[in-house]
């Protein structure tokens, strides 16, 4: 008799299929949508290879006299290997070659006193798309560091240019979008700046003024990043040293959603837009 009310019920059994299929069905939705606007996973193909090289630059004589605390200069940089097209994977490397970076050489960075450290950060490598920024830092009259970026397209070996991304009658409407971010983050350096009490009248009105001048255009789209959560568009400020620490980060993300309307969909970012 105990053992006959422990069988299930057929009501029951089939209220507990129901259940399960209904929260089969839940996560199957929750996955797709979480991954809305995401391109699958592409295949090995459509990403490149990186290996890192590191070379320590050994400086001596009397270059190694004159500068006692600069013997040595750490670089470390791409090699890129792992493209199925040899004529694709010529021109990557030939637009990684290590002195097109930075118009120096590993020779002229050993024979010159400035460089400390030659490093390289991989943004993206996924999507048919290559993005990688190169930092250099060193010091000559004082400390300072430099960058460089490259987005490169892995289905031809060409740098990917806001012409072949993004609509070409759109572009103006673009650079205006990134420019109000650019905007915004002014008017909140220079609340900082007026309550800066350490800096001067001068050195104030200075720095306003240096905000004032600057403005995101159309010829600045050609610089950006490519990240999962969408563009980065870069902006140099170009502010003197003696200003530097106080120059706008240049850095204004727009996703996917927000580029919909601008990006070409046969262009490298077009898979981005679906």
């Amino acid at each position: 008799m105990i053992l006959s009310c422990l069988k299930p019920k057929p009501f029951r059994k089939e209220f507990m299929q129901l259940i399960a299929l209904a929260f089969l069905s839940f996560l199957s939705f929750a996955g797709a949508t979480a991954h809305a606007n995401v391109p699958r996973a592409t295949s090995p193909e459509d990403r490149a290879v990186i290996q890192r090289r590191r070379v320590v630059l050994i400086r001596r004589g009397k270059l190694a006299r004159d500068f006692p605390h600069k013997k040595r200069a750490v670089v470390t940089y791409p090699v890129v290997t792992g493209l199925r097209d040899p004529e694709v994977l010529r021109r990557v490397r030939a637009l990684l070659d290590f002195k097109n970076i930075f118009d120096y050489s590993l020779k002229e960075y050993r024979d010159d006193a400035w460089l400390s450290e030659f490093s390289y950060v991989v943004n993206h490598n996924s999507n048919s798309l290559l993005d990688i920024t190169f930092t250099q830092s060193g010091s000559g009259a004082y400390p300072d560091d430099h960058e460089k970026h490259f987005l490169i397209n892995l289905k031809d070996g060409s740098l990917v240019k806001a012409a072949d991304a993004f609509e070409p009658d759109k572009l103006n409407a673009l650079a205006a979008e990134v420019d109000r971010k650019l905007q915004h983050e002014l008017k909140e350096l220079a609340v900082e700046n007026a309550k800066d009490k350490d800096a001067g009248a001068e050195e104030r009105e200075s720095v306003n003024q240096a905000y004032q001048n600057l403005k995101f255009e159309k010829s600045h789209l050609d610089e950006f990043s490519v990240s999962r959560k969408g563009i980065t568009f870069l902006y140099d400020a170009g502010f003197p040293h003696v200003i530097q620490a106080l120059e706008p980060a240049g850095r204004y993300l727009l996703t996917f959603a927000e580029l919909k309307p601008y990006i070409k969909p046969n262009g490298p970012l077009g898979q981005f837009a679906r």
